[in-house]
């Protein structure tokens, strides 16, 4: 059974990307940090359900904690699908900004991203198979005031994901980004009403972690074999 792993398997979206990639028959490996108790629960439904599933906690801050625990996991074989997913955002205006605040969503967002997929891809290319899917952000392809730490870690995805597709296109693997709008949350739903949604948003709605689900169970497949290097919005045409 091909492996899926899934940073920030513990969030709203990870959540939801797990489930579906359960549901098309993918063994998962929900990596989480701050939340293990989600994501034995998520182990335990997908298992319910007939999938197969396990969880591993890590701080994929960390170098080194990272790689131990990628090399144990790649002792039972190559993972062929990784979604990196983990994410975090401390807003505020730049001019206020302190260096922690700029480090440490660099450090989850794009160090989190090399430290996860590096150590995976060499057993990954040779199976002459694989899907490297980034979620990423509407701040990363427009910006947005208050987000310039968030803007340019997500932003700096993009241009690692375009680089790694080139790298590894004649090897049978895809690299592309999906980079969600406003998606239903307890976040979002915390920081925006309904009428500033609708004030937001061409389509009047928040998007769900499904629709966000579905476009990353699609580029896992072979279906999207010839897809590469793209970075594909599920905004409701907040962007375009």
């Amino acid at each position: 059974m091909t492996r899926a792993l899934v940073s920030g398997g513990t969030s709203t979206i990870g959540r939801a990307i797990c489930l579906e990639l359960a549901r098309q028959g993918f063994h998962i490996i929900v990596l989480g940090y701050q939340h293990p108790e989600i994501a034995a629960e998520t182990v335990k439904h997908i298992h319910q359900t007939g999938g197969s599933a396990e969880s591993i906690i890590c701080d994929i801050r960390d170098t080194g904690e990272t790689r131990t625990t990628l090399e144990t996991l790649l002792e039972n074989g190559p993972i062929q699908v990784i979604v990196n997913n983990a994410g975090y955002s401390y807003d505020g205006p730049m001019a206020g900004m302190d260096e922690t605040q700029w480090r440490h969503v660099i450090e989850v967002n794009l160090n989190g991203f090399f430290n996860v997929t590096q150590p995976l891809l060499l057993p990954m290319i040779r199976t002459r198979w694989g899907r490297v899917i980034t979620i990423s952000s509407l701040s990363g392809m427009i910006g947005r005031k208050g987000q310039t730490n968030y803007a340019a870690a997500k932003a700096g995805l993009h241009g690692a994901s375009k680089s790694l597709a080139s790298e590894v296109a004649s090897r049978g693997i895809t690299v592309n980004v999906v980079a969600p709008g406003l998606i239903e949350s307890p976040a979002i739903s915390h920081a925006f009403t309904q009428e500033h949604i609708e004030n937001l948003v061409p389509m009047k709605r928040a998007g769900t972690p499904e629709e966000v689900a579905h476009i990353v169970a699609f580029l896992a497949s072979d279906k999207a074999a010839y897809i590469s290097g793209q970075i594909i919005g599920v905004n409701g045409a907040m962007a375009s």
